[in-house]
């Protein structure tokens, strides 16, 4: 199964926020973009529906993350699906800025939740070692 995560792991936490924000940021562009177009006029001539098809498909794997972030490999998971939203901004080029935006916020939780985590697990060594 690999490694797993602390169940008190900030990073995992950290994590678990960002895709869940996203996942409802994700759901709702899906909407808008099946909502503004036409058929004929989405890009590359795609079927209306299948801008909900692909807004479903990165939502079932930003909930599956969510579900699997127990595992270490999970977070290279998480990446994937960041660059997943940042490459749909070809649907609409908005999705650009938004995969953009939560690729930011995602490598701060990755940095920060990662440096909490160590630093916690100094503490309970140094705590343990003076007992």
């Amino acid at each position: 199964m690999g490694p797993r995560v602390n169940r008190g792991s900030v990073q995992a936490s950290l994590a678990s926020i960002v895709l869940a924000f996203e996942a409802i940021v994700i759901f709702l562009a899906a909407l808008v973009l099946w909502g503004l177009t036409v058929d004929g006029d989405t890009p590359f001539g795609l079927p209306r529906w299948s801008l909900l098809v692909a807004g479903g498909i990165v939502l079932v794997l930003l909930v599956a993350t969510i579900a699997l972030l127990r595992h270490r490999w999970a977070f290279w998971l998480g990446w994937a699906v960041q660059g997943l939203v940042f490459v749909s901004g070809i649907l609409n080029p908005a999705m650009f800025i938004v995969g953009a935006l939560f690729g930011v916020m995602w490598a701060y939780c990755m940095i920060v939740g990662a440096r909490i985590d160590r630093e916690k697990a100094a503490h309970e060594a140094a705590g343990k070692e003076s007992a």
